[in-house]
């Protein structure tokens, strides 16, 4: 068990990302004097990676995962080995800029109702624009369906200082996410069976349906290289996208609601099928129906998880979803920026 000099530990989780921290950590390191740990959590690489940590940064702890079972598994494993107030959930292809832990931290201090929050989210590779998993924010539709500040489906938004504010949100990207830890581990962590791909909105809304907010703070700013794991577009990543959706509805919607939205979302789910049909798009349709196929023949542990999360239920702070549809006013409407959309709705600033 590690226990943390500072109340925050910054933790890297690795798979084969020697190159990633040759990178990455030297400036994470000098920003951690006096403010966090940094720990990486290696989920059973099959190169040195931890061997280079150890040996060029040994201001790093080390939490070695023997077998690799997925992106959510090695934060639930590496996670239960680390004693400390706050966890940062940081991926090994983010790149900390000058002063990005503080903002974060304060914003915890000051406000303990709420449970994880993010930075501002950009991409490494054109840093004037936001990047994919997690932008400025995000939200949920009425029927389900993620979204950001800075990015709507396909499109990205370049950072004019937009999103600079701190605002309640629905999720926080789980590439940089900063955790209340106590909560964390009464809530059960992330789910492992999720393996990879919405495990974080899957928290966030267990810690909203507790009784927590989740926060955006603008003052804090990190970039991403993105899809270094699962590559976007890839059917890995449609596959997870398809079956990690509809647990989610099934693990945290009341049952008044999971009635007749998850049907719907089923019928949604055929009709994007079509569509791919129509584009002649056979690996997406592959990937729909293995979605729907795996979450079906692991119905009765998805229930049994639903179980457990709805009895944690109490007193449920649910803004942040959007009550369009998201699909609609991005296809039908072409609202393919946030400001395009009745941003009143989803802007409410924490001060």
């Amino acid at each position: 068990m590690i226990t943390c000099q500072h109340d925050t530990a910054v933790v890297v989780l690795s798979y084969n990302g020697k190159d990633l921290h040759k990178l990455f950590f030297p400036e994470l390191i000098q920003e951690s004097k006096g403010l966090y740990d940094v720990i990486l959590v290696d989920n059973a690489s099959t190169d040195d990676t931890a061997q280079y940590v150890a040996t060029y940064f040994p201001e790093v702890q080390i939490v070695t995962i023997k077998t690799n079972h997925g992106f959510a598994n090695g934060y639930f494993e590496g996670l239960n080995q680390i004693q400390a107030k706050y966890y940062v959930l940081l991926s090994a292809d983010f790149e900390i800029t000058n002063a990005w832990f503080q903002p974060l931290h304060q914003l915890m201090q000051l406000h303990p109702e709420i449970g994880a929050c993010q930075p501002k989210i950009k991409y490494y590779k054109e840093k004037h624009m936001f990047e994919y998993a997690g932008a400025g924010g995000g939200f949920i539709d009425k029927w389900g369906y993620l979204f950001c500040r800075g990015r709507i489906f396909f499109t990205l938004e370049e950072d004019h200082g937009q999103y600079n504010n701190t605002i309640e949100t629905f999720w926080a990207g789980g590439g940089c996410m900063f955790v209340n830890a106590a909560l964390y581990h009464k809530l059960g962590g992330l789910d492992r069976d999720l393996y990879a791909h919405m495990e974080e909105v899957d928290l966030c809304w267990r810690m909203k349906n507790h009784g927590y907010k989740i926060a955006y703070c603008g003052a804090s700013e990190v970039f991403h290289i993105g899809g270094s794991v699962i590559s976007y577009g890839s059917p890995q990543k449609i596959f997870y996208n398809y079956r990690n959706s509809l647990v989610l509805l099934l693990k945290n919607l009341p049952f008044s609601k999971l009635v007749w939205l998850l049907p719907f979302r089923l019928i949604l789910d055929g009709v994007s099928a079509f569509r791919s049909l129509l584009k002649g798009d056979f690996k997406e349709i592959k990937a729909i129906v293995r979605a729907h196929w795996s979450f079906f023949l692991s119905l009765p542990l998805w229930l049994r998880k639903r179980k457990v999360s709805q009895g944690l239920v109490t007193n449920p702070q649910m803004y942040g979803i959007y009550p369009k549809s998201i699909i609609w006013e991005y296809f039908a409407k072409k609202k393919t920026l946030f400001t395009d959309l009745e941003t009143t709705l989803l802007e409410k600033e924490i001060l």
